[in-house]
């Protein structure tokens, strides 16, 4: 089957890239590989018994008492079924797709907030970025990158960071104008208005937009093990290519484990950080008088 006018482009585009930035490209992998594979054996080497009082005692700090046995209960579920390691493995690619998309998102939202083109073009974008079909990324990320686990970092990080481009950019927009209008009225730069006024009050909107981007991270486990990323995906996709229903239902039910605890504790932050913004009001730093006021 031919392609149309259109993925002859794409196809040339991609093509393109790989014949000019060849040497780029294989650098970049060699440096996110690494990264991925510190953050990977730093994980891997924390025994389970420390990780499991770990995420306990953070459960319990963020939602209380119930949600920690029920942390314990899941990993202790998860390292009986013998997926302790792909589990580690699985958290260790998530975190680093999530911590670049926050990397790149964030600062993107940021703009889109403080120019209407920019956000105009952003918003088109991102429509194209989250409709397009996950499969479609593993082609250019295979081409470009080889197999193996920068791929499938590099993929998940095109499908997981719309969510937080969007709610960084709603989170700024939707601060009320009268802080912005008395940080103003107080000599405050563009900067200080951003990082001691916006940033602070849009911090629930920008933490959902985290949640949710680990929330698809998570979405893209068992699509991104078909070009070697492995974890928790290949242990389904191995069931779903033998048609082991308990293989695959093993592997899923580490997948959702996962997912509600990641869902739950950065769920929390948000939560907090609403709270926090209702009880305390955010009023600029008048700058100190050159001089002293008179005294009577």
């Amino acid at each position: 089957m031919n392609s149309s006018i259109f993925g002859k482009f794409a196809e040339d585009a991609v093509n393109f890239l790989f014949s000019h930035f060849r040497g780029g490209f294989d650098a970049f992998s060699a440096a996110l590989g690494a990264v991925i594979k510190v953050l990977e054996d730093g994980l891997g080497a924390v025994p389970f018994i420390a990780m499991l009082v770990l995420l306990m005692a953070l459960a319990l700090w963020r939602k209380g008492v119930v949600f920690a046995v029920f942390v314990g209960a899941a990993l202790w579920v998860i390292n009986y079924m013998g997926l302790w390691a792909q589990t580690v493995s699985t958290l260790a690619l998530v975190v680093a797709a999530t911590f670049f998309s926050l990397v790149i998102g964030v600062p993107l939202g940021i703009w889109g907030a403080r120019n209407r083109r920019v956000e105009v073009v952003l918003r088109s974008l991102l429509d194209f970025m989250q409709t397009m079909p996950a499969f479609v990324y593993l082609i250019p990320a295979v081409i470009l990158f080889g197999l193996g686990r920068v791929p499938a970092v590099i993929a998940t990080i095109v499908f997981a960071m719309p969510p937080v481009v969007r709610l960084t950019t709603l989170g700024i927009r939707q601060v009320r104008e009268e802080l912005l209008e008395a940080g103003r009225s107080f000599g405050s730069t563009d900067a200080q208005l951003l990082w001691k006024i916006q940033l602070p009050n849009a911090l629930p909107s920008i933490m959902a937009g985290v949640n949710q981007t680990i929330m698809m991270a998570l979405s893209m486990v068992v699509v991104a093990s078909m070009i070697g990323a492995g974890g928790l995906g290949e242990y389904v996709l191995s069931g779903i290519q033998r048609l082991d229903i308990g293989i695959g239902f093993e592997g899923g039910l580490g997948v959702v484990l996962l997912a509600i605890i990641l869902d739950r504790l950065t769920e929390s932050f948000g939560v907090k950080s609403k709270k926090a913004k209702k009880k305390v009001v955010s009023t600029p730093v008048k700058p100190a008088a050159p001089g002293k006021a008179a005294q009577t």
